[in-house]
């Protein structure tokens, strides 16, 4: 990817320069270079052929003052010491025949897990810029180490984004930047409101809510929130797969949380939140919001807006919203309980839990949230929430049973037990034909590994050119693979999970050429629809 540049003057050249770049190319390469790189006239030159660093005087490769002069490279003999910065397929073959290959599955593959996406190629430039070399550990004008004036610029402007791109009054919230996802975000918040063992309240990890909203079993506290807090989970009304309102604000009264968590991993409606204002109210408590999952859909206003009733919003930046994989929290600016939320909250994540930032994660989100402010994000999440819809309505058409009955955001949730089956077999049987979902616990299940449904997201394949008939045509495909498993089970009967997994992947599968029609029937609808950022 492109290294970072910057205007410079023609004093500033040096070295020999064999291949020349615009800062911005329309057409990106695809491959790495094997150079050294010098600047002049808003371009970069590239030297492919020398290999080794080469200090040359007048350029911005050594950091001296420029002069008229432009002085050769010296000579350098190869030795042990000499450091070959070579592209990545000469680095390392094998790494890069790995990425390769990733590469080839995501193009050809029905991408549908609802937690991810396609980022776009400026997001990737940045995230793989020379902002990944600085160390910067504290916040803007408040740093560890020298050299900062351009990090500085940079999160301040990715925190300046991030407020317009979230319609939000700088005088009134402010925003951190610096975490590296989101279940860390949502820790730095415990960490920053809460004292160990006080309580907190979220939506049951098998009714779709998420690990780090204090997930535990019978057996084992399994989320560390679980373990350093005490957890009271809030659930579905399991007869309409909506959140029991009422169950939360009777057991809030009894169990006085100190946090109620909204948010979720796998639930397909919209959340009432001036419900869980009024319940947080009467019981003392803060309350959260983990938008990780519909960020993109709330800064494009096509669901609720959770910052008109929380303290504190987190969420992670590579999901609805198209960005890198990163986190941020965003807080009131105001005292609440005696905590000043800014001070906390900045502190719990430097020094209470991280050190320096990712600072090519954070110039990458400031592009992202740039791109979330224009009329085309807001027309591709209304296509995300449209196509969604299609894909429900014709889930429904060929009956199956939608947790809920239908979805207000990106997601799909599919109770597979009515037919007999679960989600890891279907799961397993759609990876090969080149369906990528995932099997997901819906309301009642009894375990994690083999649960009753699976999830089907949205977003990434919007990304890709989908509209709603090709939802309608991803349906399909899914009934298809679902019929399939139900007969391959009717083949192994009475089989454990490991057993079956290891029967349909054999050569000898009974169904893999009907499989593998499915197969090459998706691949050729993928295919037509390019792939962002690759």
């Amino acid at each position: 990817m492109q290294a970072c540049s910057g205007a410079a003057t023609p004093s500033m050249v040096g070295s020999i320069h064999r291949t020349k770049i615009s800062p911005f190319p329309s057409n990106f390469p695809q491959k790495g270079f094997n150079n050294n790189l010098t600047f002049t006239d808003n371009s970069i030159y590239f030297s492919k052929h020398l290999s080794r660093f080469s200090f040359v005087s007048n350029s911005l490769v050594t950091g001296r003052p420029p002069s008229s002069v432009s002085v050769p490279a010296p000579n350098i003999e190869d030795d042990l010491t000499s450091f070959k910065d070579s592209e990545l397929s000469d680095a390392d073959p094998e790494v890069h025949s790995i990425i390769g290959k990733e590469k080839e599955r995501q193009f050809k593959s029905l991408e549908l897990i609802a937690s991810e996406n396609f980022t776009s190629r400026a997001v990737m430039e940045a995230v793989g810029s020379c902002l990944t070399n600085k160390y910067s550990e504290g916040l803007p004008g408040k740093r560890y180490y020298g050299g900062n004036e351009h990090i500085d610029e940079l999160e301040t402007l990715c925190q300046q984004r991030a407020l317009e791109a979230f319609h939000l009054d700088g005088q009134k919230w402010g925003v951190n930047v610096q975490p590296l996802s989101g279940s860390p975000a949502n820790f730095e918040v415990y960490t920053a409101l809460l004292n160990p063992h006080d309580r907190i309240m979220g939506l049951d990890l098998p009714h779709g809510g998420h690990l780090s909203h204090g997930f535990m079993t019978p057996k084992r506290r399994v989320s560390g929130t679980s373990i350093y807090f005490e957890s009271m989970p809030y659930r579905l009304d399991e007869s309409t797969g909506l959140i029991d309102y009422d169950m939360l604000e009777k057991t809030a009264t009894l169990f006085r949380p100190k946090l109620i968590i909204a948010g979720a991993s796998a639930y397909p409606r919209d959340f009432d939140y001036p419900r869980m204002r009024k319940i947080a109210d009467a019981v003392g408590a803060f309350l959260m919001m983990d938008m990780a999952h519909i960020s993109g859909l709330v800064a494009a206003s096509v669901v609720g807006n959770p910052f008109e009733y929380c303290d504190v919003v987190t969420t992670t930046t590579h999901k609805s919203l198209r960005g890198p994989r990163g986190g941020m929290i965003f807080y009131k600016k105001d005292t609440i309980f005696g905590v000043d939320l800014e001070s906390a909250i900045n502190n719990a994540v430097f020094p209470g839990l991280q050190g320096g930032p990712h600072n090519h994660t954070i110039g990458g989100l400031a592009v992202c949230l740039k791109h979330a402010q224009s009329a085309e994000f807001k027309a591709y999440q209304n296509n995300v929430v449209s196509n969604c819809r299609a894909l429900a309505s014709r889930l429904v058409e060929l009956g199956y049973k939608l947790v809920s009955g239908g979805s207000d955001n990106h997601l799909v949730l599919v109770d597979l037990r009515p037919l007999g089956t679960d989600g890891a077999r279907v799961e397993k049987i759609l990876d090969l034909a080149s369906i990528t979902l995932n099997k997901n616990s819906v309301p009642g299940d009894k375990s994690a590994l083999v649960p009753g449904g699976i999830r089907i997201g949205a977003p990434a394949m919007t990304t890709r050119g989908f509209k709603e008939s090709e939802f309608v045509a991803t349906a399909d495909f899914i009934h298809e693979g679902i019929q399939l498993t139900l007969e391959a089970s009717k083949l192994i009967p009475k089989t454990k999970l490991q057993e079956f997994l290891k029967f349909v992947a054999s050569p000898d599968f009974p169904l893999r050429d009907r499989l593998s029609d499915l197969q090459k029937r998706v691949e050729v609808l993928t295919t037509q629809f390019p792939l962002p950022g690759l």
